[in-house]
């Protein structure tokens, strides 16, 4: 695995981030960091999500700060100028994973069935997202799916909570997972930063407890 990939499976835990404001950028990077969890998925849904990449990449550079929901070359292009260090989509497209491959930037595609896994091998790739996690069959579906593909990993993403985490962390091919529980919109749009930081540090002992 690349030094990126390494660093997300040490972190475990990647917070899912929407934010609409900018301005929430900076106490939200000193939450994640002072509660454990020095790193961000910053999804590109939002107008704010690229200047927020920023923010944070320059404000806090011990932190390990990408761009997801990424759908377009443009969209890569745009997330890698602000600083992201990482790309995850949640579908499979050679074209955006080849150009961010050639921009030398860690791309994890989402997929769930076992022939998009094998676009992804063809692709060069070790890692991938599985997306959305607990819909598409949870932890079971991702066993079933490593069976015959035995150098792959992967970062579950969507439905992964506090109460089931434990479980997927445990799996040994699982680099890391995403969520949002811990980085809720409702409390960012409330500047409630304390309380974020509280889930993220509870979020960053189930990672302790779990892989030690």
């Amino acid at each position: 695995m690349s030094e990126i990939l390494e660093q997300l499976h040490n972190i475990g835990i990647v917070p899912v981030v929407v934010l609409d404001d900018v301005k929430d950028a900076e106490p939200l990077g000193e939450a994640l960091c002072e509660g454990g969890l020095p790193c961000a998925e910053v999804t590109f849904r939002t107008a704010a999500a690229e200047e927020s990449i920023r923010i944070l990449t320059q404000k806090f550079p011990q932190m390990l700060v990408g761009a997801g929901t990424v759908l377009t070359t443009e969209q890569a292009d745009r997330a890698i100028a602000a600083g992201a260090q990482f790309v995850i989509s949640p579908g499979l497209n050679p074209k955006v994973v080849r150009h961010c491959q050639e921009r030398g930037v860690v791309m994890t595609p989402g997929v769930q069935t076992p022939s998009e896994i094998e676009q992804a091998l063809e692709l060069g790739l070790s890692v991938v997202k599985f997306f959305p996690a607990e819909p598409a069959g949870g932890l079971k579906m991702i066993k079933a799916l490593a069976a015959p593909y035995t150098s792959l990993s992967f970062m579950p993403t969507g439905g992964i909570s506090e109460q089931n985490v434990r479980e997927y962390l445990a799996y040994s091919r699982i680099v890391a997972c995403g969520g949002s529980w811990m980085v809720p919109k409702d409390l960012i749009a409330q500047g409630e930063f304390g309380k974020v930081k509280e889930l993220v540090r509870n979020a960053a002992a189930i990672v302790k407890e779990v892989r030690g």
